[in-house]
């Protein structure tokens, strides 16, 4: 049997990457990365009003010069092999499209127009939105959240949407339809972006936009309209069935096979959200939890329907049917920040030094601060009276949503420096990661394994090893540097039927773990008592 090749391509926060994998061993024979240009340059963002939009051409330019990158040092006999792409995204990352699908921004009156462009996971600006929808969701004959823990996000589809269209009368007029990022660079692929055509996928529709069978699909048109009647007669442009990331979205068409080489034979599988594919390549199995660890945290835990599908599972992200594997309840949470909260004590520091002493020395100093940071953390005391902090400098994912908090630091003194400070922060972080476990096993779904992957997984012991005593539980490492373009390349293989399932790709392409961190007995004790004190200061911080 001769040997198969699959893209697996991911769209993060700050760029994009692509492998190019052997489908039968899971070796990696090409890669690139490009980071996003306009996103770079901060450009149709205002982080003090959490507003974060990201325009389509970073994405197309992304997608094609990762494909080609990844494929430059490939014979030609291995393009001809190529049988897969399948693409992973930031999530909810929805956009407005017109009929045909174009993104708003890709046409000249909305180029420069943040609403018309796709609203990054992390925008919190439709907070307000989010709670009118709980609100009337919770009074509703049939509550639509209670599929998504019970709360709904400002980070998600609804309240995005509405938040747009209340605040932008251009948006309103022209926006025939909206669509997630992971659906809609799997669409342009094939050729196909019409909104009402396109395979929407099931990861990304069951865990934002309220998609369940039971409500025969998207919430009905009366609540969305009771909702704002802005919101009336949109369900009829959005979709109806959703697709799971074992099946095809299309082929790739005529003009992208000729961009990258390949050929129209190439099947696009079903796009769905970073951590979901990122599980799959991290290996997931049934109460295995996987933690994705970059600026913030995607948790994914799977576990059989038939043992978990009758529990709603209170405050978290949502529980689907085959948002992760099909036949398995894919069940998220996760944290609104975790590396970007030590990135904004970095820039906390480094900003004077690049106003004072200039760009060279500020960031000579950035790469060296972290790293500094770990270091003499490491060496610190745990004791009961630390410093404790929040980590809810992006507001709070989970448990229980709510992106109006704010982060704390509390037991300052004057013998309080940057690397206890720094050790506090790391600790918040792994609190929070603690509330999540903790809710998981109140809610009856027992964690059998931590899994990690992601940059701060694969970068810093101490945050890992802090989070292992945190947890009081072993961490495996999850070995490919790009976890989450290897589970797009997993579901690559098997949406081309190289693969019988995702299981059968796990064992085929897996790449095992290179690090296991294991709780400190000496710390487990202190660290319960840091953890209640977290708890306490976090019911202070929220009025409780």
């Amino acid at each position: 049997m001769n040997d198969s090749y699959v893209i697996g391509v991911d769209f993060g926060s700050d760029s994009v990457r692509a492998l190019v994998v052997n489908a039968q061993t899971g070796e990696t024979i090409g890669t690139h990365v490009h980071e996003y240009s306009r996103w770079k340059q901060g450009l149709y963002c205002d982080p003090a009003r959490s507003q974060f939009r990201q325009h389509p051409l970073d994405y197309l330019e992304g997608l094609t010069e990762t494909i080609n990158g990844a494929l430059a040092g490939v014979t030609d006999e291995i393009r001809k092999q190529v049988v897969g792409i399948s693409i992973d995204t930031t999530g909810s990352t929805p956009g407005p499209v017109d009929e045909t699908g174009l993104p708003l921004a890709l046409r000249p009156d909305f180029s420069e127009n943040p609403n018309g462009m796709f609203i990054l996971w992390k925008d919190h600006t439709a907070n307000a939105e989010a709670e009118e929808l709980n609100n009337l969701a919770h009074h509703w004959d049939v509550d639509y959240t209670k599929y998504v823990g019970g709360i709904y996000s400002s980070e998600w589809f609804w309240a995005k949407i509405l938040r747009t269209l209340r605040v932008d009368e251009a948006v309103r007029q022209h926006a025939f339809s909206w669509v997630e990022h992971c659906d809609w660079i799997s669409a342009v692929l094939t050729g196909n972006t019409n909104p009402l055509t396109i395979r929407r996928s099931r990861c990304a529709a069951g865990h934002k936009a309220l998609w369940h069978s039971e409500f025969d699909g998207l919430p009905s048109d009366e609540f969305l309209t009771r909702l704002d009647p802005l919101l009336s007669g949109l369900r009829e442009h959005l979709f109806t069935d959703t697709y799971t990331s074992d099946l095809p979205i299309g082929n790739l068409s005529a003009e992208w096979a000729e961009k990258l080489g390949l050929s129209t034979d190439v099947v696009v599988g079903v796009g769905a959200f970073d951590a979901h594919m990122g599980a799959i390549g991290a290996e997931i199995e049934p109460y295995a939890f996987v933690r994705i660890i970059g600026t913030s945290t995607c948790d994914i835990l799977m576990a059989p329907n038939e043992e978990i599908g009758h529990r709603l599972i209170r405050g978290i992200c949502g529980q689907v049917d085959g948002s992760v594997a099909p036949g398995m309840l894919g069940l998220e949470a996760g944290q609104s920040a975790f590396g970007d909260l030590y990135a904004w004590f970095a820039g906390l520091i480094t900003g004077p030094v690049r106003e004072l002493l200039g760009t060279e020395a500020a960031d000579t100093l950035s790469r060296q601060l972290i790293p500094h940071l770990s270091a003499q953390a490491a060496k610190l005391p745990v004791t009961p009276t630390d410093v404790i902090a929040l980590d809810w400098i992006n507001g709070r994912r989970t448990p229980d949503a709510n992106h109006t908090l704010k982060a704390a630091i509390s037991g300052l003194n004057l013998g309080t420096d940057a690397a206890k400070v720094f050790k506090a922060l790391v600790e918040a972080t792994a609190f929070g990661s603690r509330s999540i476990v903790d809710r998981f096993i109140e809610e009856g779904v027992p964690i059998k394994k931590v899994i990690a992957i992601g940059g701060v997984a694969k970068k810093s012991a101490f945050v890992m090893q802090t989070l292992a005593d945190v947890l009081n539980k072993p961490i495996q490492v999850a070995s490919a540097d790009q976890a989450c373009a290897l589970g797009a390349a997993m579901c690559a293989s098997v949406a081309a039927g190289v693969h019988p399932t995702m299981e059968a790709a796990q064992q085929a392409m897996g790449s095992g773990f290179d690090a296991e961190y294991h709780p400190r007995p000496e710390h487990v004790a202190t660290y319960e008592t840091l953890y209640q004190k977290y708890l306490a200061l976090g019911a202070f911080v929220e009025g409780r």
